[in-house]
């Protein structure tokens, strides 16, 4: 219910609503979906609380990559092979539907606990932290963009916890 009184004058612009004309003023909520709040979350780099959970469930040599910008924002795919494919082909490992990704786009490879991207001669190239590349090693937090979706990696906290103790 919108309370005039604190409106202001605005209040005095609005004309008041005629209920037996089938409108109603009574009711100024705006409902939005989860995929307005995800692009929210990803506006601001923030991390949603499932996501919190998901980071913080990840075993050692594994790693989460989660879709910040994009067709499918707050999308997550788990990095847990010693190659994972990305591109624009039904079998690719994650399948990214848009013509800005090329068929065989890019690779992550996976070394111990360590991950790396590679690009496979896409025609938009792979990017990391906005820096075009052929092959790059990933950090925590680091932002690689693959045709217009831009997705964040997030490293096992076991793994983190264990370089940070050497």
């Amino acid at each position: 219910m919108v309370d005039s009184e604190n409106l202001g004058h605005a209040a005095d612009d609005v004309p008041p609503s005629d209920a037996s004309a089938g409108g109603s003023n009574d009711d100024a909520t705006v409902h939005y979906g989860d995929e307005f709040a995800a692009q929210l979350a990803a506006l601001d780099g923030a991390v949603s609380g499932e996501e919190v959970d998901a980071i913080a469930a990840l075993p050692s040599g594994s790693a989460l990559l989660v879709v910040r910008r994009g067709p499918n924002v707050g999308a997550r795919f788990l990095l847990d092979a010693d190659v994972t494919t990305v591109g624009r082909h039904p079998e690719a490992d994650i399948f990214l539907d848009d013509v800005t990704v090329s068929r065989r786009h890019a690779e992550f490879l996976r070394h111990g606990t360590a991950f790396q991207v590679k690009d496979l001669g896409s025609l938009n190239g792979t990017y990391f932290d906005g820096v075009r590349i052929d092959t790059a090693l990933l950090s925590d937090g680091a932002e690689v963009q693959v045709g217009k979706f831009r997705l964040t990696f997030y490293a096992s906290r076991a793994d983190l916890a264990h370089l940070a103790g050497r």
